[in-house]
């Protein structure tokens, strides 16, 4: 494999910062995972090596402020202080795996995140930050079930599509991270990546990084 002359999008020393819930977060260390710390032991430490393997002449500071458990409500609440107040010149999102979860596995009567509210609160913490941006990324939540009528992999497509839809509306760079995994569910069962079909091993966390790259052309 030839990696010199490797094209990608970034400029030298500029920042990427990953938020999200737990897939980012993977045990990253607070305030703010970077790398002489702990990036977490998810994507986001996979992306900052492989990025630090193919473009060493191109010196990019990874940032992680991924916290588990967060749904769209919960990044518009701590958006100042864990992305603003960074100044990231390149930010990557992926939200919705709790909006959705949520809707399954709580109690009735909890308050919860349905598409349209999604959508709006999404779209409101973009439009704050995309102008003072190089690039931004959306990831798209996923459910790791091959049977599509599944009703949690069907309200997950549905969100998928949303972020889709933001990624155009604001010029983003889109993530497909469900069709990733979806091609190696084509082959391997769920339970090589899984037990929850939410909470990846470390190969998952690889198919999670390599979409990432893929997507910006780095791989």
């Amino acid at each position: 494999m030839h990696f010199f002359g490797m094209s990608h999008p970034f400029k030298a020393n500029q920042t990427l910062l990953f938020v999200g819930d737990s897939i980012t977060d993977c045990g990253r260390e607070r305030p703010v995972g970077q790398r002489w710390n702990s990036l977490g032991e998810g994507y986001v430490s996979f992306v900052d090596s492989i990025l630090g393997a193919v473009i060493p002449g191109t010196t990019i500071t990874v940032l992680n402020t991924g916290v588990s458990g967060n749904r769209v409500t919960d990044l518009e609440a701590r958006w100042q202080s864990d992305v603003l107040d960074l100044e990231p010149n390149w930010l990557s999102v992926m939200i919705g795996i709790n909006d959705v979860w949520r809707q399954f596995d709580s109690e009735p009567g909890t308050e919860q995140v349905e598409p349209e509210q999604y959508e709006l609160v999404y779209r409101s913490v973009l439009a704050k930050t995309r102008l003072q941006l190089d690039g931004l990324v959306l990831m798209t939540p996923y459910f790791l079930e091959t049977n599509r009528e599944d009703p949690m992999r069907l309200k997950m497509d549905a969100y998928g599509t949303i972020t889709k839809k933001l990624a155009v509306e604001f010029n983003a760079i889109f993530v497909d991270t469900q069709a990733a995994f979806d091609y190696y569910l084509a082959h391997q069962p769920t339970e090589s990546l899984c037990a929850d079909r939410v909470h990846p091993n470390g190969l998952g966390h690889m198919i999670l990084a390599r979409a990432f790259l893929n997507a910006l052309g780095v791989s």
